[in-house]
């Protein structure tokens, strides 16, 4: 699988070609080699500043972005790693609020890969390696940190309490089944127990822990991360949990309320509502809050937070396309939504209507549980190849559906009935599609 992208320029192409031949060891994981790694590099992560880490299966993305947005909205300068890119792999990396420059992303993978010779460090965790060290390097006010996978064993789960600000697990779902469900001795056996557990070891000592899963018929699985969180010794606040934290819409607000008063009373807010659409993105937002109020190391006003619910932006997660040269006039929404949970989400978007879905995913994941959880909404489907990845044939999306040799091709095909597209199934996928209608991420 090869999304380490490509770059116009000549230095930072270099670069991304020594990058893919990099790859994870079989049965290798841990965090030994990206601890080392670091060590070569003078520890960078040792010497951020404070640090918003966000774990999840679906939404942690978007968690992220109305993180940035909200202490941007405050004035501050904030540095975030995030992944995957989308178009180009500077979207990986921002310093102080702007996408790292390609004369500054070529040195210092360059730096990166030089120092881990004989390592043989990972795609990511040269990724993460590089974000830390040009995170120590920049001023900056604060950081936002995406977890790659899992949680217990990301090379982003190097980062310790002295820098930590809050860690947040948003909405959890079964994904990366093959490393997160990998038999071991002395871990959950039910998959999501399991699941919430590899999210949970980004808990750390003293740091706040905010869940956004509170699931009622299955509390074993927000057991399952509070007794982590017991034993490491880090507070613990949940979604709809005992003087935890609760977000909703009502009179077409966002209500927020929570416990974090001065004197221990429950506080209520009428916030806007968020401007990435979709009901799932409430409670991302409400994810997002509640890490901010819930942390001591950086002051953050609900001006700010209201402020930030509104210029948030997260591409490709039900993101209305702009009229380009793919679009060409059409109502089309991209979300790189592959897994079951995610499908789930949509279908709540668009409830009693009907999309054309072309669809794209990559060889692995569950295109019968996606398009299970879509129902009737499709009322047509026509899959897609996914850029420079095995993908999922058209016969794996049920009978229905038709095959096209790419998103253009598929789009031609459709009717001119009116009738809004929905572009889903891959963030690799996603990618293409926006450089095609040229909505680059900034």
């Amino acid at each position: 699988m090869r999304d380490f992208g490509r770059s116009d320029d000549p230095r930072v192409q270099a670069q991304l070609d020594r990058l893919g031949q990099l790859s994870v060891p079989q049965g290798r994981l841990g965090l030994d080699t990206i601890t080392a790694l670091l060590a070569r590099l003078g520890d960078p992560h040792l010497r951020l500043p404070p640090v918003f880490h966000v774990a999840g299966t679906n939404g942690k993305g978007s968690t992220c972005a109305f993180l940035r947005a909200m202490l941007e909205a405050e004035g501050y300068k904030v540095h975030v790693t995030t992944s995957p890119h989308l178009v180009r792999y500077n979207e990986r990396i921002r310093l102080a609020g702007e996408l790292i420059s390609d004369e500054a992303l070529a040195d210092l993978l360059a730096e990166v890969l030089d120092a881990g010779d004989g390592l043989k460090p990972s795609f990511f965790e040269v990724t993460i390696a590089a974000a830390f060290l040009a995170f120590s390097r920049t001023p900056a006010d604060a950081c936002v940190v995406e977890v790659g996978m899992g949680g217990r064993f990301d090379a982003t789960n190097v980062l310790t309490p002295d820098v930590l600000a809050a860690c947040g697990i948003a909405a959890l779902g079964l994904d990366h089944e093959r490393f997160l469900l990998a038999p071991e001795e002395g871990v959950p056996t039910k998959p999501m127990e399991r699941i919430a557990f590899e999210k949970g070891g980004i808990a750390k000592r003293g740091v706040p822990l905010v869940s956004q899963y509170f699931n009622y018929d299955q509390p074993c699985i927000t057991g399952a991360i509070e007794n982590v969180a017991e034993k490491v010794g880090a507070p613990f606040f949940t979604l709809g949990g005992i003087r935890g934290w609760f977000c909703g819409q009502a009179n077409g607000k966002l209500a927020y309320y929570d416990w974090q008063s001065e004197d221990g009373r429950r506080v209520d807010f009428a916030l806007p509502m968020p401007s990435m659409p979709g009901r799932h993105q409430i409670e991302n937002a409400g994810l997002a809050i509640a890490m901010l109020r819930h942390q001591r190391k950086i002051k953050v006003s609900m001006d700010a937070v209201a402020r930030g619910l509104e210029e948030a932006k997260w591409p490709a997660r039900l993101q209305r396309l702009s009229d380009g040269p793919l679009t060409e006039g059409r109502e089309v929404w991209l979300d790189g939504g592959h897994n079951p949970s995610a499908g789930e989400a949509l279908a709540r978007h668009f409830a009693g209507k009907n999309v054309h879905l072309v669809i794209g995913m990559i060889e692995g994941k569950d295109p019968a549980g996606f398009m299970a959880v879509l129902g009737e909404i499709p009322l047509s489907i026509i899959a897609v190849p996914v850029p420079a990845h095995e993908w999922c044939p058209a016969d794996a999306f049920g009978p229905r559906a038709i095959a096209a040799p790419d998103v253009p091709a598929a789009l031609a095909a459709l009717p001119d009935d009116g009738l809004p597209v929905l572009i889903a199934g891959s963030l690799y996928l996603a990618g293409e599609v926006l450089r095609l209608n040229n909505e680059l991420p900034d």
